[in-house]
Order: structure tokens, then sequence, then C-alpha cells
């Protein structure tokens, strides 16, 4: 099917990455692809952020994804936690930007109150809801798939024109240092 537009969606982590593809034609939203990318067996953390890379390359070019959203880091207690979403966040940013795709944040509470009209509902309520919006069929314990659905949704319901939306965008990798000043060292 020849779709308007082609979102990854990606839930970021070094352990579980999800991945989500939905395509828009004439504003209905079918499910593309889905996909969890496993990583707690691998222990070397450079080789989790290549596998994160070469994954989101994979999916951009064999899904033809013209954009990327994405979900924000939670801002936690455990610094090394953070460390690593940040690291992983970074790499999927990065894998999107080598194909010139789009790149959108998300915020957690954005994308829940998007997809359920509450900020903050829970990952199995935005599960349950993505069933109904979207015609769904997958167990509820596929969270990081949902997740990842979630924000691809999410930016959908942005940038439809039925919101505002309260997103980052970057083009190239001038614009995000652009939009970003002190924080990146180049």
């Amino acid at each position: 099917m020849q779709y308007d537009k082609i979102i990854l969606g990606v839930d970021p982590g070094t352990n579980h990455m999800g991945l989500g593809i939905i395509g828009i034609k004439n504003k209905t939203i079918e499910v593309v692809a889905m996909d969890v990318l496993n990583l707690q067996k691998v222990t070397d953390q450079h080789i989790k952020l290549k596998r994160i890379f070469d994954t989101v390359l994979r999916n951009i070019d064999e899904f033809y994804a013209t954009e990327l959203a994405i979900e924000s880091p939670f801002f936690g207690k455990n610094v090394q936690s953070m460390l690593k979403l940040g690291r992983a966040q970074g790499v999927a940013i990065a894998a999107a930007m080598h194909r010139n795709l789009p790149v959108f944040e998300y915020a957690p509470r954005k994308v829940k109150q998007s997809i359920t009209g509450k900020g903050n509902a829970s990952k199995e309520q935005v599960a349950a809801m993505l069933k109904h919006l979207i015609r769904l069929d997958i167990p509820p314990d596929y969270l990081d798939i949902t997740d990842a659905l979630g924000v691809a949704v999410c930016h959908y319901f942005q940038n439809s024109g039925t919101s505002q939306a309260s997103s980052s965008s970057y083009r190239s990798w001038s614009a995000f240092v652009a939009s970003n000043p002190g924080k990146v060292n180049l």
C-alpha cells in the first residue's frame, strides 16, 4: 500500500527498544510493523549502541519511513540509567539523521496524554487505548512495542491539525545544534 506518511516510533532502551511503524493514508492509521530489539544478553554497551543504530537504520530503509518520533528521556533518580537511555536515544536519532529524516521528540507524559487523555496513564492503559484506536492485536505484555506505537500515533495526532505539537523537530545536525546552544560541543 502507498502511504502519505510512514512514521517510525521508537521507545529507546538499552535492554529492550520498542519499534512501531505506522502508515498514514487518507487520515487513517495502519500498523505497518512492530518489533522489540532485545539486548539483555549483550554485555558490551558499545555493541548495544551499534545494534540500536543498525536496527533503526534497517527499519527506516525497509519500511521507507518518512519521519522518526522518539520518546524523550524520563528524568529519574538513577543517573547511570539516564546516561544509558540518553545514549540509546542519541544513537537512534543519529541513525534517522543519517538518512535525513526529520526527528520529533515527545515527553512520556505528552504521549500518554495524547493517547489516553491522561498524562499520568499507565503503560497498560496506553496499550489498551492503542488496541482500540488502531485495532492492535498483540498481547498486553508487549509494552515496549505499544510504547513505540504510542509515540508514533502521538506524533501523528500532534501534527494532523487536531492540536498543537509540543515537540522538538530537527531536520539536520546544524538545526539540532542551533536549537541546543551550549548543550552540544563540536
